[in-house]
């Protein structure tokens, strides 16, 4: 018999005190107290189990919230573009100012079953992740197929895409269309990108020959020379890496990249016909994913542009400075509108303004030089030269809120 079939029993049955009931059985009054209301209202329907959910919830989701991530989902996914928890949840917030949990947009997706099932992949915590330290010191290069279609819809000729992003950043620097990639090609599109975003440190690509020589054969390793992007590389002092055969997992920015644009190419209604319409539609998603499509490996899930426009951009053949002290940081900005930095052994609070409380940021330190970057959008909150002598670095703006501007 249940507890509370014998506390009901005790009371009603025996004529028992609560206060006697509660102390035999060791309960509480209260508790005592309910049951015996329930049981006078429900009969024997008070000894069921009752759902303990909350007669409200304040922080559930509305309807028109749950409309909203149905939509931006479908807008996402028929533009061909990510569109997974991740990427609903940035556009939430820094396009509808909407703050939804990754795991509220993942349930509601599934009960709306827009979710498809996937077989078991190989865990993420297997793989050995690895992302330059800085812009440009690491390039990445690969090419690809793409069929073209007829003007009346029927399979065209066979077209190739070749792409340089940066390791860091997954900035897509340069992506153009061909009939086919060869070295000439190559080399044309390094020196290209070399004169718009400066040059790297060093490459890395597969071991095609239009990109290295090694592996060409020959009596001895590299005895047909260096071609022509291995003689640019050679001059400009940069590092050239080459992947092992057969294991593509080494440039997988590059091949992921590849996978993303391909899928974005084939949601489109009016596919290619010709190398200039191909060119042109990889123009649209390279805008698209350098400027306004957040990356899900990128700090705060930045967009490539702003993770390579943040940072200083390393260069062939870069030592460390011993003079100078360079570090990186990622915060964020307290109640206050502050952050803390140690210095010399020193604790130190740097004023941002309380405008950007709860903002995630990017802290770049050289010496005294701080510059505080926030780390979703990229802009520059504040840039100081710390005072050692101040424990606390004000902003230098007058206390209190910013004065409203006069109508004329």
């Amino acid at each position: 018999m249940s507890k509370a079939r014998l506390v009901i029993t005790a009371v009603v049955v025996e004529g028992r005190s609560q206060a006697e009931t509660a102390r035999a059985y060791g309960v509480s009054k209260g508790w005592v107290s309910k049951l015996i209301a329930r049981y006078g209202a429900e009969g024997e329907a008070a000894f069921e189990p009752h759902s303990r959910r909350p007669r409200s919830s304040p922080t559930a989701v509305s309807a028109e919230v749950i409309e909203l991530i149905v939509a931006v989902r479908k807008d996402l996914a028929g533009r061909g573009l990510d569109a997974g928890p991740d990427t609903i949840r940035w556009h939430l917030h820094h396009t509808h100012h909407v703050t939804v949990s990754r795991a509220t947009i993942a349930r509601h997706l599934t009960t709306q079953n827009l979710v498809i099932p996937e077989p078991s992949k190989r865990p993420k915590s297997s793989y050995i992740r690895f992302a330059a330290e800085q812009p440009n010191e690491c390039w990445q290069a690969d090419f690809t197929h793409y069929r073209l279609r007829h003007p009346d819809g029927r399979p065209g000729p066979d077209a190739e895409i070749l792409s340089w992003i940066d390791d860091h950043s997954r900035y897509a620097l340069s992506v153009t269309a061909h009939p086919r990639v060869t070295g000439s090609i190559v080399r044309q599109a390094f020196r290209e990108t070399v004169a718009s975003h400066g040059t790297p440190a060093s490459t890395l690509t597969d071991n095609g020959m239009v990109f290295t020589t090694r592996l060409s054969g020959g009596s001895l390793r590299g005895s047909r020379g260096r071609n022509g992007l291995e003689q640019d590389l050679h001059r400009l002092k940069v590092t050239q890496k080459n992947s092992r055969p057969n294991h593509p997992t080494t440039c997988g920015k590059v091949e992921r990249f590849q996978q993303t644009l391909k899928k974005w190419l084939r949601a489109q209604p009016a596919q290619p016909t010709d190398i200039t319409g191909l060119q042109t539609l990889i123009d649209t998603f390279v805008d698209e994913y350098n400027h306004r499509r957040p990356h899900r490996s990128l700090p705060r899930h930045c967009t490539p542009a702003t993770a390579y426009q943040s940072r200083p951009k390393a260069v062939p053949g870069q030592q460390p400075n011993s003079q100078t002290h360079e570090r990186l940081r990622h915060d964020r900005i307290d109640k206050a509108g502050k952050i803390t930095l140690r210095h010399g052994g020193q604790l130190y609070s740097i004023g941002v303004g309380r405008t950007h409380t709860g903002t995630h940021d990017l802290i770049l330190i050289q010496d005294l030089n701080i510059r505080i970057i926030d780390a979703a959008t990229g802009e520059l909150l504040r840039e100081l030269v710390l005072d050692p002598t101040k424990r606390y670095q004000p902003t230098g703006r007058p206390p209190g809120p910013a004065p409203k501007k006069k109508n004329p």
